[in-house]
């Protein structure tokens, strides 16, 4: 979250690169901040004021009873009551000012990085690399929902039954399919030094504003309204939580967790034929990468991920292209970001795999996720974090391009982890 020492001092540049991001509300927004944080400081100002002269008079009455000033030391505890009722009218004051500042704070997005492109939408990404390989496919070639079909690997009416649409069942090659994917992401994780860990599903309110699904993307969370959890979009909000308040050592940094979760996302208003099959689903399987970093090395590290997540793509044998996402396509965290997509060739358009980004101290400063210099001085951690790779997308490539009059061909480098090279 962006400080407000941060937007009190470089107000211009905190507004220009929002409005990069196409936050178009951003001056007015910022003058609401600058605003309320004034009122809390004067409030504060004028409570301290009090506080300090309800000690001064409260030490006098003392000393007027010892004189015999009865009448003097009684109305000095008459005006020290009405101070203090005062003050308990100036604090209500200042912390509901506090409240509203700190609600404020977190409506506001982080601020791009200078390389992010300027732009509006998905039309004004950059594309900075394209790779793999082109697939010629037969002429009576099938989209993969027509493929699940036929040979029998993913159902979609009985996941409607069981639960509604978005929510499919994967039986038999392709349940396999799915386990072997998330072991092989895994495994090409823990290759590149990466810890895994296993975290639950649903979160509490803390974790989501600690990354900043909270409130952003409120609207397209499942909310366990009961107790006030919720199922999590990516095991990004987690795992990241795992450093709220701690303060770390920078020798330990830095940090490089992975996870395999199922994902929840309720899209609302979805639908459509790019949202048909696996294009688009409420529940899905994803293996993430989490970096916890100094600033001085976090964007070799975003590089890394990015290296990891192609690397993927390479060994699954798919077309694939990176794009720089421009201010306005990009999250209301990210510093900056770069998608993955593979090109699916039966439906004939690209199909985003992962995202892959840098917060910065965004998710740190609302974490408060911090290290021990070597100074012993206390800085903020940059936080990065990347999917590799969520599965429905890849599932829909890896069935479409790889279809042969035999079956659909697997993968060299995925036989190792599904037992079989062909699926009929």
């Amino acid at each position: 979250m962006l400080t407000l020492k941060m937007i009190t001092e470089q107000t211009e540049w905190v507004i220009a690169g929002l409005e990069k991001k196409h936050f178009q509300n951003a001056k007015e927004t910022i003058g609401q901040v600058l605003e309320l944080d004034k009122k809390r400081r004067s409030t504060q100002n004028v409570l301290d004021k009090n506080l300090a002269e309800v000690n001064r008079i409260s030490k006098s009455i003392g000393g007027l009873m010892k004189e015999g000033k009865k009448d003097e030391a009684e109305a000095a505890k008459r005006q020290v009551s009405e101070i203090k009722e005062t003050n308990k009218a100036l604090q209500a004051e200042m912390d509901q000012a506090a409240a509203d500042l700190q609600n404020l704070l977190y409506t506001i997005p982080n601020v791009p990085y200078d390389e992010v492109p300027e732009g509006v939408g998905a039309e004004d990404n950059v594309v900075v690399k394209m790779g793999g390989m082109e697939t010629e496919l037969p002429k009576d070639a099938l989209p993969h929902w027509e493929l699940a079909k036929k040979y029998n690997l993913i159902d979609f009416d009985l996941g409607v039954k069981i639960t509604g649409a978005g929510f499919p069942v994967y039986i038999g090659q392709g349940a396999r399919l799915q386990r072997a994917l998330i072991n092989f992401f895994l495994d090409e994780a823990r290759a590149s030094g990466y810890l895994e860990v296993m975290p639950p599903t649903v979160v509490n309110a803390a974790s989501g504003y600690g990354t900043g699904q909270l409130p952003d993307k409120e609207g397209q969370m499942y909310h366990c309204n009961l107790d006030d959890l919720y199922l999590i979009p990516t095991a990004e909000v987690p795992v990241t939580n795992i450093y709220r308040d701690v303060i770390l050592d920078e020798k330990q940094l830095p940090i490089k967790n992975c996870a395999y979760t199922e994902c929840f996302r309720r899209e609302a208003g979805s639908y459509g034929k790019d949202v048909r099959g696996l294009n688009r689903l409420h529940e899905f399987s994803k293996v993430e990468l989490v970096r916890i970093d100094t600033p001085e090395h976090s964007r070799a590290s975003h590089q890394e991920m990015l290296d990891h997540v192609e690397g993927l793509l390479v060994k699954l044998e798919l077309p694939y292209r990176i794009l720089r996402l421009c201010g306005g396509d990009m999250s209301f965290t990210s510093a900056i970001c770069y998608d993955f997509e593979v090109y699916s060739e039966a439906q004939k358009r690209w199909l985003e795999v992962s995202s892959v980004s840098n917060f910065d101290t965004y998710q740190a400063n609302r974490l408060k996720c911090r290290y021990r210099d070597a100074n012993k001085k206390i800085q903020l951690c940059h936080t990065l974090n990347g999917s590799a790779l969520a599965l429905p997308r890849i599932v829909a490539a890896l069935l479409e391009n790889n279809q042969t009059p035999e079956g659909i061909r697997i993968p060299k480098a995925l036989v190792p982890y599904t037992g079989f090279e062909l699926i009929n």
